[in-house]
């Protein structure tokens, strides 16, 4: 599970109906250690921190951020330095499934807010609005990909559809000038250029 939703309360309630689960979850929940809290641990790449309570295990590890994990289907890896010789940090188990089940989940979450069209607005209503728009646009790239189509990276689909979409909004249009003197400029909006 992601961790908006995971809590050191959900995975005992969980573990009362035998439901095995991982997770990560933010290290600042109510429950949670207070030694893998954030700043009280200051871990180089590849170390992890491991704190056990029944069937219950908090990890700490740092990857390219410090990663907050819960689970209660693995038994706990020991603490240190998981780095191979070559100098690569080693995927624990817990890792690699909680990768393989999440899917696209947070792949998804990642694209559709790299190249977000969202903007800041203080109507909750718009902010919705602009991230269902991501997340159509997101849809269809992934359609698009799993067609056969060409393959090209997320920004220029994202280009390539406001292109289509300005090119069959309607032929060029001229703001009405203003009542009273001549303008300054000429004012009217023309179209992006394809």
């Amino acid at each position: 599970m992601d961790n908006f939703f995971s809590s050191p309360e959900l995975l005992d309630d969980l573990a009362n109906k035998p439901i095995s689960c991982c997770g990560t979850v933010r290290p600042n929940r109510r429950g949670m250690p207070q030694d893998l809290r954030p700043k009280t641990t200051i871990l180089k790449w590849g170390d992890i921190r491991v704190r056990t309570r029944a069937d219950l295990t908090a990890i700490l590890l740092r990857d390219k951020a410090d990663i907050c994990m819960l689970m209660n289907i693995h038994n706990p890896p020991g603490e240190g330095n998981f780095c191979s010789k070559g100098g690569k940090a080693i995927k624990l188990q817990i890792v690699m499934d909680y990768n393989h089940h999440m899917g696209y989940v947070d792949k998804g979450d990642r694209m559709a807010n790299s190249y977000s069209t969202s903007r800041c607005t203080f109507k909750w209503t718009q902010k919705l609005f602009f991230h269902l728009l991501d997340l159509a646009v997101l849809n269809s790239y992934i359609l698009h990909s799993l067609c056969g189509y060409k393959k090209i990276s997320h920004r220029d689909f994202q280009y390539t559809l406001m292109r289509n979409m300005l090119a069959h909004a309607g032929p060029e249009w001229r703001v009405p000038r203003p009542l009273g003197g001549p303008p300054n400029v000429e004012s009217h909006a023309t179209m992006l250029e394809v």
